[in-house]
């Protein structure tokens, strides 16, 4: 299969321009005889359905909560990056567009990357006039601060809340097409197919999850903004919601699947504390602005944190990384808080945890500053562990976060099937093999109200389309075969639960497949999820009924998806001999510890094919070629 990612040609800082004036057009009266699908609500879905319905197509929104509002996009904390400069440091467009670009260890398209860099000030425009209320100066200014990977100030932010500050902006613009019409929102519907009708993307089958019933809808185009697969690893800041089943029947109707390896591990996370629990909790990479990092400079010291004198502590992160210091990118913070651990200095009851110590911080500024950066994030850190990080270091440990890999698309932001666009954390597109932070808002955002819009109708002004209505064959197949999942599911009258399987699955994923791999244990990881699926498929329970609310049957089939995207993930993983991003596989490191990128061997996207059932996918690849960058071993120091 040659991949064509229809990127265009001439200098990098016009591609997008020129793209945008070459794309067909629909004209207006046009465009209300398009009926769109948008699969998902969160910052890609609300902004891509309000968008799409504002310039006058007719939109079908699916959510899978109860509401909007409970969209993942929601949990996101400490901000949203665009490069407008108001700190006045030095930042530009082609500064947003070199750090991301090498915070994902050169494993991302240029073209994308730039177009990302920029349409991000117009986010903060549309962010602006929707009244986010983000931080300000004392001169009434928008505020900015540092995160990880960068030396600039360019993170737009709301306290501790700012995905859901932007979230509830795409909402209210969404709710206002709700009420004109234009979008027909569908919640509490989860997606179990797509539909296919002449190779075009064409409606999908969902579970209505209240009623138990399967609907099929249809529409011109299919637009998935479904998120990442982080909860494959069961423990994981992601919400229990999140999951890989829309993307996973996308790909194997003929969608390929990219990078799915590339999973992003994020250093402040609340620790594990029991097997009791059901996910993590993040705590906003922002907290490092000002938060210091260290363990005791002993291994096995056991002493109190304010009993450990400041010579005796091992600030880590600021004497191996001078220029970057606490801000260094997420990878390789989460890294070296493994290595200190690994060393025997990790702290708290497990040892499996590092210090964020704001003493510093208090002292300089004092409480009342640090309360009003972060005051809900401290006050979430006590509710959860019961210590009040005001007057002890918070403990915090690396986490599943973010997914990096996800369907392919090209620039226009189309999978490999005709029609079906993939939005936001739902696809590969824009961060390499590791993602810088407050990249995800805004690679969400821009897919939605300045990328998308443009792009869909070139496809609609450039196709013709056969009357494909829900009586159709290719919808009547789709539900028999979603029925038959169904059916299958509950007849296995097991003893395991799922969640029982589901953790199982995690803890492999997490041991092999995690922070740190290698080819041995990848391999034997492979062996245990084929046979932790097929126990799966002859001992699961799944109680209740399949025509009511059931939540079991939800979890389960999330779970007999993940079991077999979990074996293509270490499939991926064994693919790429090579350390990348946030991905150290322990044969390729340098001689710091630090991630040795093999570029004349693995300089591409790694892209999957479905073949069938129990088959080895076919591997395909997307050459990246860097005209405007560099090719150089990352350094933070």
């Amino acid at each position: 299969m040659e991949l064509d990612a229809k990127i265009p040609s001439g200098p990098l800082a016009e591609k997008w321009d020129r793209h945008r004036f070459e794309l067909k057009l629909v004209n207006p009266a046009n465009k209300r005889k398009y009926d769109i699908i948008v699969v998902g609500t969160g910052l890609a879905g609300a902004s891509a359905s309000a968008t799409l319905a504002e310039l006058g197509y007719d939109v079908k929104t699916f959510c899978i909560q109860d509401s909007p509002r409970r969209a993942h996009s929601i949990a996101a904390q400490g901000g949203i990056n665009a490069a407008k400069n108001y700190a006045n440091d030095g930042d530009s467009i082609w500064r947003l567009f070199y750090d991301t670009v090498k915070g994902g260890d050169f494993r991302a398209r240029e073209a994308n990357v730039y177009r990302l860099a920029q349409v991000s000030t117009a986010i903060i425009d549309q962010g602006v006039a929707q009244g986010i209320p983000f931080a300000r100066d004392y001169g009434g200014l928008l505020a900015n601060r540092s995160f990880g990977g960068a030396q600039v100030s360019r993170t737009f932010y709301a306290r501790g809340q700012t995905g859901q500050q932007l979230l509830l902006g795409a909402y209210s613009a969404l709710m206002r097409q709700v009420g004109t019409g234009k979008v027909k929102m569908y919640p509490r519907r989860e997606m179990l197919d797509l539909v296919l009708v002449n190779g075009q993307a064409r409606g999908i089958v969902v579970r209505n999850m209240v009623t138990g019933e399967l609907e099929s809808h249809s529409a011109h185009a299919v637009v998935l903004c479904t998120g990442g697969y982080g909860n494959v690893f069961f423990l994981s800041t992601n919400a229990m919601a999140s999951n890989v089943t829309a993307c996973y029947r996308a790909y194997k109707k003929g969608a390929l699947f990219s990078n799915p390896c590339f999973t992003q591990i994020h250093p402040t996370c609340i620790p594990v504390h029991g097997d009791y629990q059901s996910k993590l909790t993040l705590m906003s990479e922002s907290l490092r602005n000002d938060g210091r990092v260290w363990v005791p400079a002993k291994p096995g010291d056991r002493r109190a944190p304010r009993e450990i004198p400041e010579a005796e502590r091992d600030y880590y992160l600021e004497s191996k990384y001078p220029s970057f210091g606490n801000l260094v990118p997420r990878d390789v913070a989460s890294r070296n808080a493994k290595e200190q651990c690994d060393m025997g200095k990790g702290v708290g009851e497990t040892s499996l945890a590092v210090y964020l110590d704001f003493e510093d911080a208090i002292k300089r500024d004092g409480r009342d500053v640090i309360a009003q950066k972060y005051g809900n994030l401290f006050q979430m850190y006590e509710k959860i562990t019961g210590e009040n990080p005001y007057e002890t270091p918070m403990m915090i440990y690396p986490a599943v976060h973010y997914t990096m890999g996800g369907v392919w698309v090209d620039y226009n932001l189309m999978s490999t099937v005709p029609g079906l666009y993939v939005l936001g954390e739902a696809n590969f597109s824009d961060h390499g093999a590791n993602r810088l932070g407050a990249s995800a808002l805004m690679q969400g955002l821009a897919d939605g109200y300045f990328v998308l819009p443009y792009t869909i109708g070139g496809y609609l002004a450039s196709e013709s389309f056969p009357d494909a209505p829900i009586d159709h064959a290719a919808f009547k197949d789709s539900t028999r075969e979603v029925e038959a999942r169904v059916e299958r599911l509950m007849s296995v009258n097991g003893k395991r639960t799922v969640d029982d399987f589901h953790r199982e699955l995690g803890h492999i994923m997490w041991e092999y497949c995690g922070m740190a791999r290698n080819n041995d244990g990848l391999n034997k990881a492979k062996g245990l999820i084929q046979e932790l699926r097929a126990e799966f498929w002859q001992n699961v329970t799944v109680p209740g009924s399949d025509k009511d609310f059931n939540q079991s049957l939800e979890r389960a089939g999330r779970v007999a998806d993940f079991l077999e995207f979990g074996e293509l993930m270490i499939s991926d993983a064994l693919s790429r001999q090579e350390s990348c991003g946030c991905h150290l596989n322990e044969a390729y490191q340098t001689e710091e510890s630090e991630a040795k990128r093999d570029d004349e061997n693995f300089c591409h996207v790694s892209c999957w094919e479905y073949t069938g059932d129990d088959k080895e996918p076919a591997f395909h690849k997307e050459p990246l070629a860097f005209e405007n960058v560099e090719l150089t071993q990352r350094s933070y120091k």
